[in-house]
């Protein structure tokens, strides 16, 4: 089948996504198929190029707000424009962060009457936004730590939440802009941070404990997983960084911890419209009792991601992982039937 990964884009996350894409397209070739790689800001990537990306890694600092902002305007042009999007096959977002996971990509494919792999605008959407996910969470009965949103003072803070607090964008991924904030002084520099990526800032109550992790591929959850950071929290470095974190697949836990945890990520996962795979996370603090954080509608999917490693500990190898995506996707289409394209698309 023909398959088109988009990778790069412009967010603060475009490393990250080149290294996800880039061996997500290299996997899908493993597996039979016809693969482009399409990095959004700056064009179709060559097999030279792939092959140094991948070598390369993800780079130790993310990419500044304002490096992305330059990339904008060419990754708008090769959504709405770009013809390899349009030759048929299926569409496979490896986006993370901005217009490539908060559905503004999902609703231009869309528009376009082309099929794609991933969530659709909607589950993006609200899984992108921190403040709607735990209001969601919340309605459900689904336990997530307490939050503000806004400009509440250090002492609205403290009554609300408790130090040590998170502070964090309302929106975006890779832990961009977090800060655990140890007293009341040390909040008004962790909002700066935040509002680097995001006006809307989240405080969030700060639950000490095991950080869990449940992948969802399709309708199933994978085996939970459980990352022991080399710092307090599991922070862009320790994330990309080889060595700063040991990922253990499957977690050392009681197995009612690991069924309670499944139910409630694949709970998450269908409260907020995902689907195809997506990434559900959890701390459990020292009574055994899980909070859920987030969730992911595109998480990392570099081989050494998260949820290929979980996808390995159920049986997948990371080419089978990604062509099980693709099926998805292509089952989907085949039962809807794919919409004519738009005029001059």
């Amino acid at each position: 089948m023909r398959v088109v990964v988009l990778a790069g884009g412009s967010s603060e996350e475009r490393d990250v996504s080149l290294a996800s894409g880039t061996q997500v397209a290299r996997a899908l070739e493993t597996a039979g198929h016809e693969v482009l790689c399409l990095d959004t800001a700056r064009g179709l990537l060559s097999r030279g190029e792939i092959d140094r990306i991948i070598a390369e890694g993800i780079a130790r600092e993310a990419p500044s707000p304002a490096e992305a902002e330059r990339l904008r305007s060419r990754e708008w042009r090769a959504l709405t424009t770009d013809p390899t999007l349009s030759g048929g096959g299926i569409v496979f977002p490896a986006l993370h962060g901005g217009a490539g996971e908060d559905g503004t990509l999902q609703a231009l494919l869309a528009l376009r009457g082309i099929s794609f792999a991933g969530s659709g605008r909607l589950g993006c959407s609200l899984a992108m936004d921190k403040q709607v996910t735990k209001q969601l969470l919340r309605w459900a009965g689904i336990p997530t730590p307490d939050w503000l949103v806004g400009d509440p003072s250090p002492a609205e803070v403290e009554a609300a939440l408790g130090f040590p607090v998170i502070v964090k964008p309302a929106a975006g991924g890779s832990t961009l802009g977090l800060t655990l904030v140890e007293e009341p002084g040390g909040l008004e520099r962790a909002v700066e941070t935040a509002r680097r990526y995001e006006d809307r800032v989240l405080f969030e109550r700060y639950v000490r404990g095991r950080e869990l992790t449940v992948g969802i591929l399709g309708t199933d959850a994978l085996p939970v997983g459980e990352i022991i950071p080399a710092h307090t929290l599991f922070d862009y470095e320790c994330k990309y960084q080889p060595g700063l974190a040991e990922e253990i697949f499957p977690a050392d836990i009681p197995d009612g911890l690991a069924g309670r945890l499944s139910e409630l990520a694949l709970r998450v996962h269908g409260l907020l419209h995902l689907r195809d795979f997506s990434r559900v996370d959890f701390i459990v603090d020292g009574e055994g009792r899980p909070w859920c954080l987030e969730a992911n509608a595109l998480p990392g999917l570099a081989s050494a991601s998260l949820v290929p490693k979980a996808a390995a500990a159920a049986g997948f190898d990371f080419p089978a992982f990604c062509d099980r995506i693709v099926s998805l996707a292509a089952e989907r289409a085949a039962r809807r039937g794919t919409p004519p394209p738009l005029p001059g698309s």
